[in-house]
């Protein structure tokens, strides 16, 4: 949808861009670009900056920016489309050998609503409207909706940071601990949590690393 959306709103000035969030950079998030094949600039933040910098703290999330540079809607939930997996269930069905955790996975998956039709429509709208629409914020209120950056929430991005750097170096054991210690101070931030997860199952499943995994966290 962020596709036909893009090519609907170039007309009006609107540029609408995609950013993989994967410490992995291109040789884990590439691939997965490249299946969609987009038409719209589709990068790689390989450093998790957009966390650290906007607050972005799970996937798909959303920013809308102006001509000026300027925050017009801060990070939100910003549904493209229906649920990913929920259509390869409905195309393919579920593979007969899949593994017991995918199927709860898949179940668990089926029950999140969504309403993705209502984000486009205000997307719409703003490449209508401009300042004027209803759904440009003011700056105040950019500022208030905007996810509180206390120590807290910065110490766990220096911990994410860490981490980061150390898996990169190959020191996987001691990354786990940064990447556990961004866990417990930012405990809302499913950025650091999947990114760490996946590294030890592609699933995000149970690891004996981590006190968390994806389906006991939903």
């Amino acid at each position: 949808m962020w596709q036909a959306l893009r090519e609907e709103l170039r007309p009006e000035g609107v540029e609408v861009v995609t950013v993989a969030l994967d410490v992995g950079g291109a040789e884990a998030a590439g691939p997965w670009i490249d299946a969609a094949r987009p038409r719209h600039p589709a990068l790689i933040d390989a450093d998790h900056r957009l966390v650290e910098l906007l607050g972005i703290w799970n996937v798909p999330m959303g920013v809308w920016i102006d001509e000026a540079g300027g925050l017009v809607r801060p990070p939100e939930v910003a549904h493209p489309g229906t649920s990913v997996l929920r259509d390869m269930m409905v195309e393919h069905g579920i593979p007969p050998d899949a593994p017991e955790l995918l199927l709860e996975i898949l179940s668990e998956t089926a029950k999140i609503r969504v309403k993705p039709e209502r984000y486009a429509e205000a997307l719409r709208d703003w490449a209508a409207h401009g300042a004027e629409s209803r759904f440009a914020l003011a700056p105040e209120e950019v500022v208030e909706r905007s996810r509180p950056r206390d120590v807290r929430a910065s110490s766990a991005a220096a911990h994410f940071e860490l981490g980061q750097f150390l898996f990169r170096d190959g020191e996987q054991g001691a990354a786990r601990a940064h990447f556990r210690e961004a866990h417990r101070l930012d405990p809302g931030n499913w950025s650091y949590k999947r990114q760490a997860w996946s590294f030890e199952n592609e699933l995000q499943g149970p690891s004996e690393h981590y006190d968390s995994d994806w389906l006991r966290d939903l």
